[in-house]
């Protein structure tokens, strides 16, 4: 791979929106690190570029129309001397139709391949007519053959994401993930754990696992337990790295032997972000989800046994098509009893070219919003007496910024507020610990609870307690804009 040159021109210069989750984040880092080493230098103003990329997401249909009105945009503003690419998951999905609705589009490429994003504006640099140029691969083609040195992880102060997988062999009806990404491609452990101990050598203290399927990590490797495999292959390679953390597990498959691993090791986190999606056989049967509801009050008694400690985060859908009274019933009884630490609600989203967009009985959006209304009220409730039931306890905080104090009417105090998060607490998704006074960033401490909303925490630095690590090197600067355009 070319080295980076030494002198930087304007046209070397790029824009990089990323939009949608985690895994997503991972690939436009990524990305910028293939732009990096070909010489060009990542800018947070759109403006001052020549190349726009849009990593895009097209999950949901809110998801779609948000990339495509970020692109609609950057074309509004771009000059003659700068071009707009769409990348990710709806330019994998929709392809060349892409362009038709977004009249102006340069470039298009495909999520499968996103180690070609230079060589795809080297094409449009060259190029002698307007045209968009595609670069999308055929059904042959799946992410993870080509990576080309890059390290495949998302750093965000001390924390990261290390994808250790991408695609997904699962057949859940109301998902087009296996359409988008292909199948389940694993990444082989080495690459994977000789990535922890360069995140460990960066200062980074959290590595959450990420993959579409976590759980299924290692099946196309001829691996057995291969998610368990992996974090006794990262504890022991790096143990400056003081927090593992497991994300998108999928039910049925959190193994005997993985949740053995999890209570073991110290530095994986008891912690674990498990989509159930539903809580009544027949409607997950009809989303072609694993059925067996049991499983999920065994798989979790038997968790908190090993882990009295452990946080479970899970995800449902409310009206799925024919998810009747009786099954919705049957969702809040699972949520009552099992009393999840976290809970993420979604509303269900037709999604063309699925198969739950062929069902019959779709219900109404107000039985849609009533449902998720009901759940989200529950859920509170429970948050709230989790997080209460913390009050007087000590618990490690990883410090991510500062704040301002506020008043009751929302007038800023002039003090200075410390924001982390606990081990019960995913970034972007779940909640914070807040504590008077300004701790280095980076840095984990020993914080007493004093107070407890819905869903965040309220402390105090507890002196009494031995500090867990200090702080080390955080990674450089960013490049990437995480959001949207105002």
């Amino acid at each position: 791979m070319t080295m980076a040159k030494s002198v930087n021109k304007p046209k070397d210069k790029y824009y990089l929106l990323s939009l949608g989750c985690s895994k997503n984040t991972v690939d436009s880092e990524s990305m910028a690190q293939v732009l990096n080493h070909e010489g060009m230098r990542g800018v947070g103003d759109p403006e001052a570029a020549e190349v726009l990329i849009v990593n895009t997401c097209g999950f949901i249909n809110a998801a779609k129309e948000e990339s495509v009105e970020a692109l609609r945009q950057l074309v509004a503003i771009k000059r003659a001397d700068q071009m707009v690419i769409a990348a990710g998951c709806l330019s994998q999905r929709y392809g060349d139709t892409l362009a038709q609705e977004v009249p102006g589009l340069d470039g298009v490429i495909g999520t499968r391949r996103w180690m070609d994003i230079f060589d795809l504006i080297r094409r449009l640099r060259r190029r002698k007519h307007p045209e968009p140029l595609y670069h999308l691969p055929g059904d042959a083609d799946v992410v993870g053959r080509d990576e080309r040195g890059v390290l495949r992880a998302s750093v965000q102060g001390a924390s990261a994401y290390l994808k250790i997988a991408d695609g997904c062999r699962r057949p859940c009806a109301f998902c087009a993930i296996p359409r988008i990404k292909g199948t389940a491609v694993s990444r082989p452990l080495e690459a994977i754990v000789a990535e922890a101990l360069r995140l460990q050598a960066m200062g980074v203290r959290e590595i959450m696992l990420i993959a579409q399927d976590s759980t299924d990590y290692g099946y196309d490797l001829g691996m057995k337990d291969g998610l368990a495999q992996l974090l006794d292959a990262i504890v022991e390679a790096a143990p400056g790295i003081p927090w593992l953390r497991i994300m998108y597990a999928y039910p049925g498959y959190v193994t005997p032997r993985l949740m053995e691993t999890m209570a073991r090791h110290e530095q994986v986190l008891p912690y674990l972000d498990i989509p159930l999606q539903h809580g009544h056989r027949e409607t997950l049967k009809r989303m072609k989800r694993p059925a067996k509801v049991e499983w999920v009050y065994e798989t979790i008694g038997r968790l908190r046994e090993l882990m009295p400690e452990l946080a479970v985060r899970t995800t449902f859908i409310v009206g799925y098509p024919g998810e009747t009274d009786e099954e919705f019933e049957a969702l809040l009884k699972l949520v009552r009893e099992l009393e999840f630490d976290r809970v993420g609600a979604f509303q269900y989203s037709y999604e063309l070219g699925t198969p739950s967009a062929a069902l019959p009985n779709q219900v109404d959006d107000a039985i849609k919003q009533e449902r998720y209304e009901r759940l989200m009220e529950l859920q509170s409730g429970i948050s709230l007496k989790k997080n209460q039931a913390l009050v007087g306890r000590t618990l490690d905080m990883l410090v991510e910024g500062h704040g301002a104090g506020e008043e009751e009417d929302g007038a800023e105090t002039g003090d200075v507020i410390s924001l982390g998060r606990s081990y019960r607490d995913a970034p972007e998704i779940d909640g914070y610990v807040l504590i008077e006074g300004e701790l280095p960033i980076g840095e984990i401490v020993p914080v007493r609870v004093t107070g407890a909303t819905t869903y965040d925490l309220i402390g105090t630095v507890d002196v009494a307690a031995p500090m867990v690590i200090k702080p080390g090197q955080v990674f450089g600067e960013g490049m990437i804009d995480v959001g949207t355009i105002n």
